[in-house]
């Protein structure tokens, strides 16, 4: 009788073994974290070492580097890092010709139920030998492929093709409020621009949650650059990652806005601030994107003005309420900083325009209801010889 309890004992732990391996779900997630790109003569291809590696956010499918031009990108190698378990087709690790456009790829969950599709496109630089004047115009939008949830924004590239540069805090304000329609982000198209369409941007609330985690509001935002949702709720200064490559020398910003604050001025712990009005915020930044040692700068919600690496900024000091479209235009202070024209063109220069419905959003500070609309917005620059 003992033996025969030790056996059904053993059968029973063996099944209570054998049960819980098998509820041991399969990994669901699809993603590309990061990637590195190889070829024989790197420094014959790429402006700067670190282009050859690239960390994606968790919202970005589609990735274009620019390299020297005329670069061969006809046989360059992708190493992905991608989520555990899951699947990578082509293949990490195998050459791809980046001459016929961009590479599709598709990776697999664990579990086999999710894919995701991302795009990658290596373009040699085309060189303009004009007066450059970078054009915004927000005409280009859909809703963000992986959800539908809220719309993400592509700015046109010197080819006449569309790019990835513009980012939001959209997939944060998903996080608190996930059963807002997309028109309800803080950052959304509207039809009412100046020419065409415009984007608005509209300080909202956050709900429970954002109470809960001290985040009450969510300011309208819009920028050249990533926003990274990975690190948001652990620090939301380093979500915003500010800037993309630049090969001109800006002189002046101009564009047209609409303002409108919101009734009630509110600060991080939701109490109301007596005469307080709220202000949108319109700036561009220049700033060189390596360290003296080589190493790769990129600016975030808590320095994007104040960083030592910055060499020019067009900030527009008297934003005012208005309902109807108002022209602005500021030139660029470069307060004694000379531009290294050589390094311009090797693209060690980064450049950000950032517009946001609450001038204090970035500290959750600002009115529900604040309303900018933007358009039509210009970087006008000097003269290439």
């Amino acid at each position: 009788m003992v033996k025969m309890a030790i056996y059904v004992s053993l059968a029973v732990l063996t099944t209570v073994v054998s049960s819980c391996f098998k509820e041991e779900p399969l990994n669901a997630e699809c993603d590309i974290e990061s990637m590195t790109l190889h070829v024989s003569s790197p420094k014959d291809i790429f402006f700067q070492l670190s282009d050859t590696s690239k960390v994606f956010a968790s919202d970005v499918n589609s990735v274009s580097i620019t390299v020297r031009p005329g670069a061969d990108v006809t046989s360059i190698t992708p190493n992905f890092k991608i989520t555990d378990g899951a699947t990578i087709s082509p293949a990490s690790g195998v050459p791809q010709d980046f001459s016929k456009g961009p590479v599709t790829y598709v990776v697999t969950s664990q579990d086999g139920k999710w894919h995701r599709t991302y795009t990658i496109a290596i373009v040699p630089e085309v060189i303009i030998v004009t007066n450059a004047t970078s054009k915004y115009d927000f005409e280009h939008y859909e809703l963000e492929p992986g959800n539908n949830k809220y719309y993400i924004w592509h700015n046109t590239l010197d080819d006449g093709s569309l790019g990835n540069d513009w980012a939001t805090g959209n997939a944060g304000f998903q996080l608190s409020m996930g059963s807002a329609k997309p028109l309800e982000y803080p950052s959304a198209p509207s039809d009412d621009g100046f020419d065409g369409k415009c984007i608005k941007l509209t300080t909202s609330s956050t709900g429970s949650f954002g109470v809960m985690v001290n985040k009450r509001i969510a300011a309208g935002n819009f920028f050249l650059g990533e926003f990274d949702i990975t690190v948001a709720l652990l620090d939301a200064m380093k979500a915003t990652r500010f800037g993309k490559p630049f090969t001109h020398k800006p002189l002046k910003y101009t564009g047209y806005y609409k303002y409108t604050p919101g009734p009630k001025y509110i600060n991080k712990q939701g109490k109301e601030v007596a005469g307080m009005v709220d202000n949108g915020s319109i700036y561009a930044v220049l700033y060189r994107n390596h360290d003296a040692d080589g190493n790769p700068v990129v600016l975030y919600g808590d320095d994007v003005q104040t960083n030592p690496h910055i060499v020019a900024i067009a900030k527009v000091k008297d934003l005012h309420a208005s309902t109807e479209w108002v022209k602005w235009e500021v030139e660029f202070d470069y307060n004694g900083h000379e531009v290294d024209m050589n390094l311009l063109k090797e693209r060690g220069y980064s450049l950000t325009v950032v517009f946001s419905s609450s001038i204090n959003g970035d500290l959750f500070e600002g009115a529900v209801g604040s309303q900018l609309m933007v358009d039509k917005v210009r970087v006008i620059c000097s003269h290439e010889e």
